[in-house]
């Protein structure tokens, strides 16, 4: 239990929320990593973003399927080199190694070249970065907190995020025209290689405040994982949970691309700067109340009403949403269910399914996470995007935002049975203690 001790950060995080005094330090440097990590995405994907205004619908759907198929590479890539050095090294290399590409596109920018070639690279490389940063930080957690500690402080830590999302952009939106968008490319860097003295001062904390020295996957310890480079594909495949999990993501992806699809169309009627203020009020919207959320509800729910409710809460809240929308279908209903399924997705079940990974072997923590969140991820892009295409256009059933909206709901029920499963699953994992691991060398 903590005691009565600490500063003013320690008791106002006490008081607040469920953190305890000797959980602070490493809470509050886990919040400042997330900060660092989502800033220097969000700060890159306005750049990305612009650069594909200049290419045609077919330029930008070859970049997503190369975007696909580098994902898939570069999880068999990451899982040979991981398991070829020690754990301590996996996850400031990780950063550092991205720091490092994206000086390189900067260095090119300065001598030169190709610049579409460059840019349209500069684009795939940063919609791959947009996932791995963010499965590699969240698989450090799973083994940083125990499995008491982990419902209590992901959504805690999830505000980092959220913080990390708002101020990337702002940084954009007020130096970009001033020291010019490719200028960015060396400040996004330094903030990934900021991250490498917090995991090794986490590192310590885990052994030392924490008391997790015996949790596995401990990276204070020169560990390795086993060499196979694919063992994260084939754990994926026979583990019935590894893909229950992806089954979760791959619909929430297919919800993502629902509402993308049904905003798109419902804006275009509007201006570009009136779309640009609908979009950017959508998404202050969405970050403030997912902070909202993740300090007062998030870790409450998940100590309470256990895994399961958690990860079933935002499915059934949009299952109730898109029937609302099928019986009124207008753009201000539509608007509403996306801030409320991309607040709960940041402060709710993305914290939630992050737990999952608490009750895995370090094999499954590092190698089949990345298939999980990466390749499951754009896979469901691919799929998910033609599917609606199949629902909305004449050469299909050709169904309009109501009949959309039912599929939706449907889907949303399902989405909701699987995180029922997975939250039952957890919770017998955490009750029975740790899982043989599935991917363990022998």
């Amino acid at each position: 239990m903590a005691d009565d001790s600490g500063g003013p950060i320690a008791r106002i995080l006490t008081a607040a929320t469920k953190v305890e005094r000797n959980e602070v330090g490493a809470t509050v440097l886990s919040f400042v990593m997330v900060f660092l990590v989502m800033a220097a995405y969000f700060l890159l994907r306005p750049v990305r973003d612009a650069m594909a205004s200049d290419w045609s619908r077919e330029e930008v759907g070859v970049l997503w399927t190369l975007t696909f198929f580098l994902s898939l590479a570069a999880v068999i890539v990451y899982g040979g080199i991981i398991s070829r050095i020690p754990f301590a090294r996996v996850v400031p290399s990780v950063y550092a190694f991205f720091a490092v590409t994206f000086l390189g596109f900067y260095a090119n920018s300065l001598v030169g070249g190709d610049a579409e070639v460059v840019r349209q690279a500069f684009y795939v490389w940063v919609s791959l970065f947009a996932l791995f940063n963010t499965s590699v930080f969240w698989s450090f957690m799973s083994g940083l907190f125990n499995r008491e500690q982990a419902p209590r402080l992901f959504g805690i830590i999830a505000v980092g995020a959220s913080t990390g999302a708002i101020v990337g952009p702002a940084i954009t939106t007020f130096f970009a025209d001033r020291i010019g968008a490719l200028n960015l490319m060396p400040v996004a860097a330094v903030m990934l290689l900021a991250v490498m003295p917090i995991v090794s001062r986490l590192e310590r904390l885990k052994v030392s405040a924490l008391g997790n020295a015996g949790l596995q996957a401990d990276l204070s310890r020169h560990q390795r994982l086993g060499k196979n480079p694919f063992s994260g594909i084939e754990i994926f495949i026979r583990d019935p949970f590894m893909r229950s999990i992806g089954l979760f993501i791959f619909l929430y992806v297919l919800m993502g691309t629902v509402f993308y699809q049904e905003l798109r169309e419902a804006l275009s009627v509007y201006e570009l700067d009136r779309r640009a203020q609908i979009q950017s009020g959508i998404d202050l919207a969405v970050n403030s109340l997912a902070i909202l959320t993740a300090v007062f509800f998030t870790g409450r729910v998940a100590t309470r009403f256990g895994m399961a409710a958690t990860l079933a809460l935002i499915p059934l809240l949009l299952a109730g949403g898109w029937l609302i929308v099928a019986a009124a279908p207008l753009m201000p209903v539509l608007v509403g269910l996306q801030i409320a399924r991309r607040a709960g997705n940041y402060a709710v079940t993305r914290p939630g399914r992050e737990m999952l990974f608490t009750v895995v072997d370090p094999e499954s923590r590092y190698k089949a996470k990345p298939v999980v969140d990466i390749v499951i991820y754009r896979g469901g892009d691919a799929i998910n995007v033609w599917f609606y295409n199949f629902l909305t256009a004449s050469w299909g059933l050709g169904l309009g935002l109501a009949g959309v909206a039912l599929i939706a709901a449907a889907l949303s029920v399902v989405w909701a049975l699987t995180g029922v499963y997975l939250g039952r699953a957890y919770e017998s994992k955490n009750d029975s203690g740790s899982p043989e691991p599935a991917g363990a060398p022998t």
